[in-house]
């Protein structure tokens, strides 16, 4: 393949068909319930990858400042995909007024593509249940741990 056919571009996506998209190329997390924002990134005018944007799950985070990249998928034989989609959720961000975006990964996957967008892995979190005895819940989620990723202004 030449550059030129893997041209990708950022082009903007509606939050129910960013859904879609996770749903159905996501490796291990359904898709989150709302966003702030998604973007999406097409090569010939189809949608290969999208990024989805909200407030901090952490609500120790959630300080009015700062994003969290909740979601990122990408099909397979796009590179540099992700990385445009994190520096794209960046900006959007900054442009906003946002101060801080953070995201997560688990800790077995390298983080290549967050690291090539100018993230910074700033601690490990550890994997829990979101099930409690007052509010029981089915874990749709691996609960190993996660690398937290940071970009400040």
């Amino acid at each position: 393949m030449t550059m030129d056919y893997m041209k990708l571009v950022i082009t903007p996506i509606k939050q129910k068909e960013a859904k879609l998209f996770v749903e159905r190329n996501h490796r291990h997390h359904p898709p989150p319930q709302g966003s702030l924002f998604s973007i999406a990134v097409s090569h010939c005018d189809d949608v290969v990858g999208v990024a989805m944007v909200g407030r901090p799950v952490a609500r120790m985070l959630d300080d009015g400042w700062t994003t969290e990249v909740t979601r990122v998928a990408v099909k397979d034989g796009f590179p540099n995909a992700c990385s445009m989609l994190y520096a794209a959720c960046w900006r959007s961000s900054r442009s906003m007024g946002y101060k801080k975006c953070v995201t997560y990964t688990l800790d077995t996957e390298a983080g290549v593509s967050i690291k090539a967008a100018g993230w910074k892995i700033v601690g490990k979190v550890k994997g829990r249940s979101w099930s409690t005895k007052s509010r029981p819940r089915v874990d749709k989620h691996p609960l190993q741990g996660k690398l937290r990723w940071e970009i400040s202004a």
